[in-house]
């Protein structure tokens, strides 16, 4: 039967910089995706802004998983479908946000961005925290 982690890793002190470094690499692949896109001529920021999610959902999990929430020994078959979810839920609130501010902010589509990227990343730490990475006895 595996180990439960230690207390030291599974904390937020431990946890918080794993979860920038590897949320500053899935944002800065989302970014890069919505911005190749974009300046292509080959999407929207809306459009590409979907598109730049789906390729940093796949860098967020495996990092957060592997790196950031290891300590809590969520299984992957569990881990996956609940980070997806709150995930998905992150990307609805960060695509009605950048909509809002595209229409009324008049900024830039890859400043706008960057600021909703960084918004929406304070509530996934803590819902990946406490619920999607938790440890389940079974």
């Amino acid at each position: 039967m595996p180990s439960l982690p230690s207390q030291a890793a599974g904390s937020a002190r431990h946890q918080l910089p794993w979860f920038v470094a590897v949320g500053c690499t899935a944002a800065a692949t989302h970014w890069a995706v919505v911005r190749a896109l974009v300046e292509t001529g080959n999407g929207s920021p809306l459009g590409a802004n979907v598109a730049g999610w789906l390729m940093a959902f796949g860098v967020s999990f495996w990092g957060h998983h592997r790196f950031t929430f290891s300590a809590q020994g969520a299984r992957l078959s569990s881990a996956l479908p609940r980070f997806f979810g709150v995930s998905l839920v992150g990307f609805l609130i960060n695509e009605a946000t950048y909509a809002v501010l595209l229409h009324w902010g008049g900024w830039r589509y890859d400043l706008t961005l960057a600021a909703v990227l960084v918004l929406v990343a304070v509530g996934t730490f803590i819902v990946s925290r406490s619920w999607a990475f938790r440890h389940q006895t079974r």
